[in-house]
C-alpha cells in the first residue's frame, strides 16, 4: 500500500489533485491512503512551495498545479 500526501489549504485543485490520486489508483489497482495536509507549517516542513503538492511514500513528487495524469500514474505504478 502507498501513502500519499496532498498538500494545500484545501481549495479546489487541491481537492481535485487528491480525487486524482484515488482514482488513478482505482484504475491502477494500487491501495492508496490519500492524507490531506492543510496545516501551512507542515506544507512549508514539506518543502512544498507552491500548491498543490503531491507527496508518494515521504517523496515529494510534485508541486504547484494540477499533476499530469500520466506522471502521477508513473509514481503510483513505481
Amino acid at each position: 500500500m502507498k501513502t500519499v500526501k496532498v498538500y494545500g489549504p484545501g481549495c479546489a485543485r487541491c481537492e481535485t489533485t487528491a480525487q486524482m490520486v484515488q482514482d488513478a489508483a482505482t484504475e491502477l489497482g494500487v491501495k492508496v491512503t490519500v492524507e490531506k495536509v492543510t496545516n501551512p507549517r507542515d506544507i512549508a516542513m514539506a518543502g512544498v512551495m507552491s500548491t498543490p503538492g503531491v507527496a508518494v511514500d515521504g517523496q515529494l513528487v510534485h508541486a504547484g498545479g494540477l499533476p499530469d495524469a500520466a506522471k502521477l500514474a508513473g509514481w503510483l505504478s513505481a
